[in-house]
Formats: C-alpha cells, sequence, structure tokens
C-alpha cells in the first residue's frame, strides 16, 4: 500500500543531467511513482538509452538534447518541455560537470575557473529562472530540487572553482525558498557523498581511494543512483509542500563521521 501524498499522477518533472548518475536516479523515482519526466542532456546517445529505460516505467517520459550552459537552448528547452505537458511541478537543476584538471589553484586559468561555473552555476540559474517563471503563472506551486555537493561545505584541493559553484548553489537555494514561498514553490538541495557515477569513475576505480574513503563511510558502501529515487519523490509529492529551504545530505554518514 502506497501513501496517496506521493503519488505523482498528473505532475511533471524536469531534470537536467538527467540520461545517467543521480539525475536518471531522481527520473527513475518519479516515473516510478506515476510522475511524467523531462530529461535534458547534452550526450545524444545516453539521452537514448536514459529515455527508453523511463518510458519502460512510464511511457510519457522523454528526453531533449541542451546544454544548461547556453542561455538560449535553456529558454528553448523549457518551452518545449512544458509545450509537452502542458504544466512544470518540479525542476532539478543537476547537470554538472566536476573538476576540469588537478593543477594546484594559482595555475588555473581563466577558461579552467569558466568552464566549471558556466554549467554548474550559469546553467542552474539559467533553468531556474525559466523554471520558477512559469511556475509563478501556473499558481499552483512547484518544487525546486538543485543537487550540491559536499564540497560546498568541505575543503576540496585543487576544486575550488566546482566547490564554489556548489556553494552558490546552496546560496540561491536559501534565497529561492524565501522568495518563492509566497507562490507556494518550495526549494530544497541535496548534497551527495559519493555516488557511483561517471563523473567519480575514475576516483571509486583507484584502489587506494577506495582503501582510504570507504572506513569514513559509516555504511561503509558507495552510493548508487537509486539511492535518490525516494527523495525525488518526496521532494515533488504533496508530503513536503511545507519542507522548504532545506539541506538534505544523502552520503551513507559521510559528512558526520
Amino acid at each position: 500500500m502506497t501513501h496517496d501524498a506521493f503519488d505523482l499522477t498528473g505532475k511533471a518533472a524536469l531534470i537536467t543531467g538527467g540520461n545517467s548518475g543521480i539525475g536518471l536516479g531522481f527520473a527513475r523515482g518519479i516515473a516510478r511513482a506515476g510522475g511524467d519526466v523531462c530529461i535534458w542532456g547534452t550526450n545524444p546517445d545516453k539521452n537514448a538509452a536514459a529515455e527508453a529505460e523511463l518510458r519502460a516505467i512510464n511511457p510519457s517520459a522523454t528526453a531533449m538534447q541542451c546544454d544548461v550552459s547556453d542561455e538560449e537552448q535553456v529558454e528553448t528547452s523549457m518551452a518545449a518541455t512544458i509545450e509537452r505537458f502542458q504544466r512544470l511541478d518540479g525542476c532539478f537543476p543537476n547537470a554538472g560537470i566536476g573538476n576540469q584538471n588537478s593543477k594546484p589553484f594559482f595555475e588555473h586559468t581563466n577558461e579552467d575557473w569558466f568552464r566549471v561555473v558556466d554549467v554548474n552555476l550559469h546553467g542552474v540559474f539559467f533553468t531556474l529562472r525559466a523554471a520558477t517563471r512559469h511556475m509563478v503563472a501556473q499558481g499552483d506551486g512547484g518544487s525546486l530540487v538543485l543537487t550540491a555537493s559536499g564540497t560546498a561545505i568541505q575543503g576540496a584541493a585543487k576544486s575550488q572553482a566546482y566547490a564554489s559553484t556548489k556553494g552558490a548553489m546552496l546560496a540561491m537555494m536559501m534565497g529561492l525558498s524565501v522568495e518563492m514561498a509566497r507562490y507556494q514553490i518550495t526549494a530544497n538541495a541535496i548534497i551527495p557523498g559519493w555516488v557511483d557515477t561517471a563523473m567519480t569513475a575514475d576516483a571509486l576505480n583507484w584502489d587506494k581511494f577506495v582503501d582510504a574513503v570507504i572506513p569514513r563511510i559509516p555504511a561503509r558502501r558507495f552510493g548508487q543512483p537509486e539511492d535518490f529515487e525516494a527523495i525525488a519523490v518526496y521532494l515533488m509529492s504533496d508530503a513536503s509542500r511545507w519542507h522548504t529551504g532545506d539541506v538534505i545530505k544523502i552520503d551513507g554518514g559521510f559528512s558526520i563521521f
């Protein structure tokens, strides 16, 4: 038996970077709960594979090719997403790129910095601006769920660009939670721990790293995309309509141990 508050039938969600990893975990959870899902990604092959998988769960699922660092692409894709579902109830700005090099901070170039910021921060801004514009006009609320990172609250050497974008996302979320509350729009952020995704593959396949990190995770395992299905359903659902401005850690206890 399921609780009706978690039924997402009639609700529509957009997940950027939804063709793999945590984003696909979000999308699977929403689709399983009956929600319509649109995922955005830049890789056509991964988009097609993810769309096929999601359609096997909920035939309404769709994928669109969109580079969130491009303002025009975001506006065009948002219009197409809303046209398809005729509404937008959840926006998950999850697309991001990791640290692009291992150089010391003082050797980072402007290109090193802006490449990360353009996707991880400007892309979130473009996406949320378009989403909130529609949700406010729609008039019946919505949910914004930002994917941050442990680097927002923990020191990460040589990852200042990445960490800066994730810290800024937390500040953006808190501002949105206050400003959007009058429109019944909630805003929350997820801080994942070490999750087995394409972005973390190099680290998680390095024995020295694994041997050092696993003992620091009380749950004694790395996360999987499916660990993020339930939180997506909850934050999209009516059960969370008074839950806003929160930073939710899903990390197996890593950040507190």
